[in-house]
């Protein structure tokens, strides 16, 4: 993540992608924005769109193998945080396709293919890097106590 002017605080931290780790993701996500004061629905936001997208890096990018990592890096700013959650298991052929609402790779798990739906929906901005073998970066940036 590129670190800008103005930074507050950074946090970066890394986990063996296991499905337990999604709730320990969203909770050290969550409590550290605490410094910018979020309001309730704020952090809700924040906390969906964080465990989505590592969610995403455990099933999809590397196939629930626990023996594999999620890295997340947090970056506060004055009224706003920028997340990015990175793996380095398959990646995504297609980013515009993937991005639909619905689309799966993984309909025999009854997956609903609403992950970046949601954190599009829940986030100020999204972007999603990949490349096929290559793993994904999804960068996440949220305002936090503006009038939108």
């Amino acid at each position: 993540m590129k670190i800008k002017e103005g930074l507050l605080n950074y946090l970066e931290f890394a986990m063996p992608a296991h499905s337990k780790n999604e709730a320990f993701a969203r909770s050290t996500v969550s409590a550290f924005c605490a410094e910018l004061d979020p309001t309730l629905e704020e952090i809700d936001d924040v906390k969906t769109a964080v465990s989505e997208a590592v969610t995403n890096a455990i099933v999809h990018g590397y196939g629930k193998n626990p023996e594999k990592v999620v890295y997340i890096s947090v970056a506060l700013y004055p009224q706003r945080v920028e997340i990015m959650v990175k793996d380095e298991g398959a990646g995504i052929t297609d980013i515009p396709q993937a991005m639909q609402p619905f689309y799966t790779t993984k309909p025999e798990e009854e997956r609903s293919g609403m992950g970046f739906t949601l954190m599009e929906s829940f986030m100020n901005e999204l972007d999603v890097e990949s490349l096929a073998g290559g793993g994904t970066k999804v960068f996440m940036a949220k305002s936090i106590g503006e009038v939108c």
